[in-house]
């Protein structure tokens, strides 16, 4: 496996369609490029030449990280290697005074074993609200 943390001979086609086989949603390259280029760490996991995982954390330097788009290819899941990205991502952001991540519902205890708690304030709004609410990311109470 070869680690890599930046992002100057990334494939974007090849890492949208990551996100799409994850299965974690179709996000545009050219969006790709834009969220991955404004993240203070990146993570991108190749075997072989072939990305088989990525991370990134969106981060300030100092005060918040916000760990995202953590996707791993379907024939390496199950391996520890969504929860080796975790880690990196969480080591790179260990300065902040707090380090964030929401989770997809179900699968709260694979963080929490990572060492993440469980927020109580955590609030959100999503470009499309109706979305968010059938897949269980935000609630009506």
């Amino acid at each position: 496996m070869n680690w890599v943390f930046e992002q100057q001979n990334i494939d974007w086609a090849a890492l949208s369609n990551l996100y799409k086989i994850a299965p974690l949603g179709d996000k545009h390259p050219d969006d790709l490029k834009i969220a991955f280029s404004n993240s203070l760490y990146k993570c991108f996991v190749f075997d072989d030449g072939a990305l088989v995982g990525v991370g990134r954390a969106l981060a300030d330097g100092i005060d918040c990280s916000y760990i995202c788009d953590v996707a791993i290819r379907p024939d390496w899941q199950g391996q520890g290697l969504g929860k080796a990205i975790i880690t990196k991502l969480r080591d790179l952001s260990a300065g902040h005074k707090k380090i964030i991540l929401y989770a997809v519902p179900g699968k709260e205890g694979f963080y929490k074993k990572l060492g993440f708690k469980r927020m109580s304030t955590a609030m959100a709004i999503f470009k499309d609200q109706e979305l968010a609410l059938k897949a269980g990311l935000v609630n009506e109470t």
